[in-house]
């Protein structure tokens, strides 16, 4: 089996071998190809923009949303649009101004500087990797940092959802960084060994070191990581407990906690989610929802999430992140071999003549920014999928439990729904190749409408089996 997929691999490198000798200007197609993407989200905003300007919501809605509470939606909405116009532009301009004048290249020399006070020299590629990509990472970031602080201490305080104080978030902030050298210094190390002990055949040897990377983070996110920002507590006894515990029983859904986090210690926005082993699951609540909602809509909002679990959604995106990942690591090899591509990103040719594997795969992964927005395209319209299934769950579990309480789960999922985007000012007037792009879930009104069906035919059923 490896040898058949090692000739495989052969042949696509043999098409490839013209990467490793052309000289091609990739730094020109690199700034065109990122242009072209941030131009394009800027056009998408821009056909957004103008929904913004409608004074009522969709007919679908109109029952559901207040006018002063609709009018701060779009108020919202329009904010929103606007930042991040600026926003995507700024980003865009700052990195191919760093592009342009070689802050890779630069990087990977500081980093060598750095090991070589600590009394390493360019020979542990492994260590100076590690220190080209904090260099590299501290430096990117510190241009975007005014906007994030806008965007929470301005425009979310605005519109009365952020809930972090300064000091929070600079402590958040270090936090992040801590944790990222914590994990990302060993994941790094590990990441190059692989390359170095497999040689060419890294292929599935390092699929296989990312397989359990992701794993692991499966387990170590929530009970080691997300602690460090926020509160887990066990949801207190009472009615949407027994009715979470009961829903998790008959479905038999391998339920171990069920937490309470504290999501309004940063902003108002709400949600819930599960997560964990495929034989040990645990059910987080945002305590902005069950807030903002009743124990029979949370409820709701759960078994639409169990719908997830149910379909094996979790378990079918894993399986093409792998085919992403697979297809993105076969056509590598032609690029960690190839001193022109280094070269035309500024590289020095004592660098250039044997390129370090992570520099080689990070020029890699941004030549492929195009095709990546392609994907991200295609996964989005594979998630809207998923949420319809889910939603579809959630309304035939009378049917699936014979359970008569069920009968209006339906019902309640809809109004979950609307309190949510009620809650969150969402936007209900979407353009819809903006959705398409961006969007990972259908919007409101279509999933309103959708539910509307199922709910018709799941009566349909009921009556056909009476």
């Amino acid at each position: 089996m490896l040898s058949l997929l090692n000739a495989g691999l052969d042949a696509v490198q043999a098409r490839l071998a013209w990467v490793a000798t052309d000289t091609i200007d990739w730094k020109f197609y690199l700034q065109v190809c990122s242009w072209s993407v941030c131009l394009f989200e800027s056009y998408l905003l821009l056909r957004q923009f103008p929904l913004y300007s409608k004074t009522e919501p969709p007919p679908v809605l109109a029952e559901h949303f207040k006018p002063e509470t609709f009018k701060k939606s779009q108020t919202y909405g329009k904010d929103k649009a606007k930042f991040s116009l600026i926003s995507g532009l700024y980003k865009q301009a700052v990195d191919s101004v760093f592009l342009q004048y070689g802050l890779m290249a630069w990087s990977w020399n500081i980093g060598g500087k750095i090991i070589a006070k600590l009394g390493y020299g360019p020979e542990y590629e492994i260590l100076q990797s590690i220190a080209f990509a904090f260099t590299l990472f501290f430096v990117s970031s510190l241009p975007s940092l005014p906007l994030s602080v806008y965007q929470t201490f301005v425009l979310e305080e605005k519109h009365g959802f952020n809930k972090m104080t300064p000091v929070l978030f600079v402590t958040d902030l270090f936090k992040s960084w801590a944790i990222g050298f914590v994990i990302g210094a060993p994941f790094l190390a590990g990441f190059l060994s692989v390359f170095k002990w497999a040689g060419d055949r890294f292929v599935p040897w390092l699929m296989a070191f990312l397989l359990i990377f992701q794993m692991t983070m499966v387990v170590l996110y929530p009970t080691v990581i997300q602690p460090l920002f926020n509160k887990l507590s066990p949801l207190p006894e009472g009615d949407l407990r027994g009715r979470i515990e009961s829903l998790a029983s008959k479905l038999k859904f391998p339920l171990k906690h069920l937490y309470e986090i504290d999501g309004s210690k940063r902003s108002s926005h709400s949600n819930a989610y599960f997560f964990g082993l495929p034989w040990s699951k645990h059910i987080v609540i945002f305590d902005t929802l069950i807030k903002q909602s009743k124990p029979e809509e949370v409820e709701a909002v759960l078994a639409h999430e169990l719908g997830h679990w149910y379909h094996l959604h979790p378990s079918q995106l894993l399986l093409l992140s792998q085919v992403h990942i697979f297809t993105i690591l076969a056509l590598f090899p032609a690029f960690l071999r190839a001193p022109p591509l280094l070269r035309a990103f500024d590289f020095p040719a004592t660098v250039s003549v044997k390129p370090p594997t992570i520099v080689a795969f990070l020029l890699y992964q941004m030549l492929l920014t195009p095709l990546e927005a392609v994907v991200g395209i295609a996964m989005n319209a594979v998630s809207r999928k998923f949420e319809y299934q889910a939603d579809r769950f959630a309304v035939e579990l009378q049917t699936k439990l014979g359970d008569e309480k069920m009968a209006d789960m339906g019902d309640r999922l809809g109004r979950a729904l609307v309190a949510l985007h009620v809650e969150n000012l969402s936007t209900v007037w979407v353009d819809w190749l903006y959705s398409a792009y961006h969007h990972s879930h259908p919007t409101l009104t279509e999933r309103l409408r959708a539910l509307e069906g199922y709910k018709g035919a799941a009566a349909s059923a009921q009556k056909k089996e009476l």
